[in-house]
Formats: structure tokens, sequence, C-alpha cells
């Protein structure tokens, strides 16, 4: 890649501010920013990295600072390169490498609660890096690829029964022709079949009763399958059940209840991450620590739902 532009942040901080120091200074960290000298950091010039330097432009002004952003082109493909090493992921993505190899040797002993949790902090370190990898070789593909192959080994241990997504046409349901009904899922909630109970009975079916079965074939004629193979409900083109509920219901307009379904989505199969996920995803790592049986887990984890949803509504404005 060659002929890139760069941008080059200059800040001259007020030398007695040092909490406004210290904010600009893990700010600029957290962006992948590259300190050249002390107030001189470099980032490429590309989506998102003008909007951090001006954000840190506007702080450093209101803290009696001075700063300035230039944007400079490359003085040819040797000095890019040079300027693009400043940026090489490499030794994080070997670390973490090293510790994803780490985790998929104690898999097979390890507990399912502690399990997940450890995953999800891989990951989200996984993430973290990738989120400042502004040039991603052939290291980022290689974690990216042993992220895949882990997800896949967990969810073949702790769930043998994980839902395939199959494509099909979602069509509307009406609320009415569910009411009172079974509906019937997996034991041993996770993610989507604990967010998706919940909405069932928050939003779809407040008399819903639940059945968990330990084999899908055991799964009545006349109660309402979800999250399995072949059942009522479960994953359409690669949404998950929470998902596929909501647009099946017409709950897909709800503002708070699609911020949900991306935090479900991303905890269960992955994809961009959602800033509320690691919280809830602890939250249920311990209850399900507790060995209570799904019936009482759905219990502990429906007012947290409740709470999320109103923390939603009110802030997007939209609170009943």
């Amino acid at each position: 890649m060659t002929n890139l532009q760069w941008l080059l942040l200059v800040t001259n901080l007020p030398g007695r501010n040092q909490t406004l120091r210290m904010r600009v200074w893990r700010a600029l960290k957290s962006s992948g920013a590259h300190a050249l000298r002390d107030g001189v950091y470099l980032l490429p010039n590309i989506e998102g990295s003008r909007r951090v330097f001006e954000q840190q432009v506007t702080d450093i002004q209101a803290g009696k600072g001075s700063a300035q952003v230039f944007v400079f082109n490359g003085d040819g493909p040797a000095q890019d390169a040079t300027l693009r090493t400043l940026f090489e992921r490499t030794e994080e993505y070997w670390k973490l490498s090293t510790a994803l190899d780490g985790f998929k040797r104690k898999l097979a002993k390890a507990k399912e609660p502690d399990a997940r949790r450890e995953f999800s902090a891989l990951k989200r370190d996984g993430d973290a890096i990738a989120a400042i990898d502004f040039f991603p070789g052939e290291a980022s593909a290689q974690v990216r690829s042993t992220v895949t192959e882990i997800k896949s080994l967990l969810e073949s241990h702790f769930s043998s029964h994980e839902p395939r997504s199959v494509h099909r046409k979602i069509v509307r349901s009406d609320r009415k022709d569910y009411q009172g009904r079974t509906w019937a899922t997996r034991e041993g909630l996770w993610f989507d079949r604990v967010c998706s109970a919940w909405l069932i009975r928050r939003f779809i079916d407040p008399r819903a009763t639940f059945l968990w079965l330990k084999k899908i074939k055991d799964c009545p004629k006349r109660a309402v399958g979800f999250d399995f193979d072949g059942a009522t409900f479960t994953h359409v083109d690669g949404r998950v059940t929470f998902e596929v509920l909501s647009q099946s219901f017409a709950l897909d307009k709800d503002e708070a209840l699609q911020r949900m379904a991306r935090m479900v989505h991303y905890l269960d199969v992955g994809g961009l991450p959602v800033a509320e996920a690691a919280g809830f995803a602890a939250i249920l790592s311990g209850a399900r620590a507790g060995k209570i049986d799904d019936d009482a887990l759905l219990s502990t984890i429906s007012p947290v739902l409740d709470h999320l949803y109103l923390g939603f509504s009110q802030s997007l404005g939209c609170a009943e």
C-alpha cells in the first residue's frame, strides 16, 4: 500500500493539569495512536482517525492547552513502509494466540461457566487488538481462525445441539394464535434461549409455560419449539432466535429491543461488539454457576433483562 495519508496531532498540555494529561494519554492509547515523541501522535488517515484526534483537540483546548491536527502524504513507498511498522500488532497477536492455545488445551476439563467466561475475555482482547490494527495481515487472520475454531469446539463440547441457520422467509405471526401456549427449547439455557424465553413471556405470550428438553425428539407436537433444528422459531439466514422471534411478531420496530437483539446476536454467534454484552455475560455466568435449574435461571435473569430493556428505552427516548 503506497501513497498513504497520515494524521499528525501536535499537543501542548498545561503542566499542572495531570488529570487532562492522563485522560488524553489513555484516549490516544486506546485509539491505537503512535507517540512519535512527547505531545506528537500519529495515525493513518482512515475513517474514524480524524474524529479521534479532533475530540482530543476539543478536550485539550477546553483544558487551556493547545493542539493542532495536520494531514500529510507519505514521502513515497519507503516512508510509508517505515510509518506502517509503527502500527505493527504481530507481538500482541502472538501473545493472544498463545493464550488461545492454552485455553484450547484445557477446554475438555473446564467447567462451562468458567470456560465461556474465559473465552469471552479472550475474544474481547482480540476485538480490542483488531480495532487498532490498521494494516491487518497474516497474524490477524490466524487469530480470527483460531477464535472461530475454539468457538466451534466450545459449542460442540457444551452445546452439541446448537441450531444451524436455515434459509427461509420469516413470516409475520399473530400473537393471538400464541397465547397460553407451551414453548419448548433445549435445557441448559444460555444467551439466545434465556433471552428468547424472556422475550416470549414479556412481549408475546404472558401466560407462556416452558419445557426444557433433554432431547429434541421429546418435544411434544402441540408445543411451540424454539432455538433448535426444526423448531418453529430458530436461526434464519444468520439471525439468532431472539431476532427471528422479534421479526416474526412485529417487535423489530422497538429500538430498545433491537439493541438487545444486537447484544444477543453478538453473544450467541459473534459479530460487532456490544458494550453491554460483557456485563450481561458475567451476570448469566454467575447465575448458572449457582447450579440452579432452568426455571429458576429464567426467573433470576428476567428482572435483569427487564431493567436492561428499560435502560435502553430511556436512553433512546422511547420509555413507556
